[in-house]
């Protein structure tokens, strides 16, 4: 088995100097015949990695018994480590993890070596570790169109609920890879391989939920609700979607620079403006000023992450001035008057989603906006797409859709699992990004095969976020007559 190893990883080797070499079918007439027999040496293992673009449907199937896995530490787009998983079998499958900054109690457990002397205590190299001598030489031989029975391989070795073994991040980098080593395998493009294994009827493309104003933990601004969003639910297209949300952005843009100065327009870690906005509701009023500059009233509705466990206080009040420490006190307010404000924003503004409005444990004040809203209500930290704490929100009645976040929970499978829980409650899904990401778009392939109807990866700024948007114009592209979720982003 050594042998084997140390040769695919040879093969691996030289990808590396070129690691996202594309996967389109090889023109001859593209190049001088000096450099064709260096072209076909490549033919025989190409990358099927993150930025490449949709595969073609007719390819045909090939081998899908696992040869190799490799793992490396990579850094994401905030500047901290994360895994990189490269997977063989007669391809090479990559994929790199997410990581949050605003993260739930109940997540799965993201492994960091904790040696506070490289990269802040931030490295993932016990994880990637893991990868290499644990999980890697037990998946040899594994076939990878099966993604439940691999998972679960995996999730034996671990034997721990939150993956604290061997690290979510670890067996995520796996996961990911294996289900893109599928699709390879059956020869079809990573959505249609989600949908089969999903049981999804029809692909959709989603409605994205820009976040193009920051505040909570990820902005240095005085904004204690975290995302402020645009949903263009009047597009008819997802292409028209990313225009309009694009337009409204740059107006957004203008509006900030006159408002609040230049040093305003500085994005966050998301690609969102983070002006110095005193009052959550002054930041509403900045998206309905450049919705309607842009002329999309209308057709364009509004989100919000207020992300609240990060406000929340031990008495189970919440303080608004938390940013200010020591504070007065003034912006505290119980759990009822916070109730009492997000119904006062649903009824002066066009808003259609609201994300974590309370703690991850105030479950009696969830089920109170709940039943007193008629939007949606969408499960992050009180959910961690943890099929156990969606059925407890099922049973209390306390949202109505989840945020779909696969590092969140650690496997493909286990996600998939959530938004068909989620589903059969007649709950929305809204596949998500996390704040620290790469240029992998695996979620834009998973929100379309499992066709949740709306998909949050940031602004349209930054590559990282931008790589997602731009696999689902290519997918959209590739499928031709493919319905966009619009209105019905919900319920697709």
């Amino acid at each position: 088995m050594a042998s084997a190893l140390a040769s695919h990883a040879n093969a691996a080797n030289t990808l590396l100097e070129r690691p996202f070499i594309s996967s389109r079918p090889f023109q001859s007439s593209q190049l001088s015949g000096s450099a064709i027999p260096r072209a076909r040496s490549l033919q025989a293992l190409r990358v099927k990695c993150s930025v490449a673009a949709a595969a073609a449907p007719a390819k045909a199937a090939k081998e899908g018994k696992v040869k190799s896995v490799r793992a490396r530490q990579i850094v994401d787009s905030r500047g901290n480590p994360t895994v990189e998983v490269d997977l063989i079998t007669d391809d090479l499958h990559r994929s790199a993890v997410p990581s949050g900054a605003s993260t739930g109690i109940y997540e799965a457990l993201e492994l960091r070596d904790g040696d506070k002397s490289v990269y802040g205590g931030k490295g993932v190299l016990n994880a990637v570790r893991n990868i290499n001598e644990v999980l890697g030489p037990k998946l040899v031989g594994v076939d990878v169109r099966n993604q439940a029975d691999v998972d679960a391989i995996m999730l034996e070795i671990d034997g721990t609920p939150n993956k604290s073994t061997l690290g979510a991040n670890a067996i995520l980098g796996v996961s990911l890879s294996v289900c893109r080593a599928g699709a390879g395998a059956k020869g079809v493009p990573l959505y249609k391989h989600i949908q089969d294994i999903s049981g999804t009827k029809e692909l959709v493309m989603p409605v994205p939920a820009f976040n193009v104003i920051n505040g909570g933990s990820h902005a240095g601004n005085n904004l204690a609700m975290q995302e402020f969003m645009i949903l263009p639910v009047g597009a008819t297209s997802f292409a028209e979607a990313l225009c309009m949300g694009s337009e409204v952005y740059h107006t957004l843009k203008g509006i900030i620079k006159a408002k609040y100065g230049q040093d305003a327009c500085n994005v966050g870690d998301e690609g969102g403006f983070a002006p110095n906005v005193q009052d959550n509701r002054e930041g509403l009023v900045l998206l309905m000023d450049a919705i309607e500059k842009a002329g999309y009233t209308g057709k364009i509705k509004i989100g919000m992450d207020v992300a609240a466990s990060e406000f929340f206080l031990k008495d189970g009040r919440y303080d608004l001035n938390f940013k200010k420490q020591p504070n007065d006190g003034a912006h505290v307010l119980s759990a009822p008057s916070l109730c009492d404000l997000y119904m006062d924003f649903v009824k002066d503004f066009p808003i259609v989603s609201i994300e974590d409005p309370f703690d991850q444990d105030d479950w009696t004040s969830w089920a109170s906006l709940q039943s007193s809203v008629d939007i949606q209500l969408v499960g992050d930290d009180l959910l961690v797409t943890n099929p156990k704490r969606i059925a407890e929100a099922i049973g209390k009645k306390a949202c109505n859709a989840l945020l779909l976040k696969v590092n969140q929970i650690g496997t493909v499978t286990e996600s998939i699992q959530a938004a068909l829980d989620s589903k059969a409650a007649g709950w929305g899904v809204m596949v998500s990004h996390r704040s620290g990401e790469t240029e992998d778009n695996f979620i834009a392939d998973l929100s379309v095969g499992l066709a949740s109807g709306q998909i949050k990866t940031g602004a349209p700024c930054r590559s990282e976020r931008l790589a997602k948007y731009n696999q689902l114009l290519r997918i959209e592209e590739e499928l031709g007559n493919v319905r966009y979720a619009g209105e019905a982003f919900r319920s697709p």
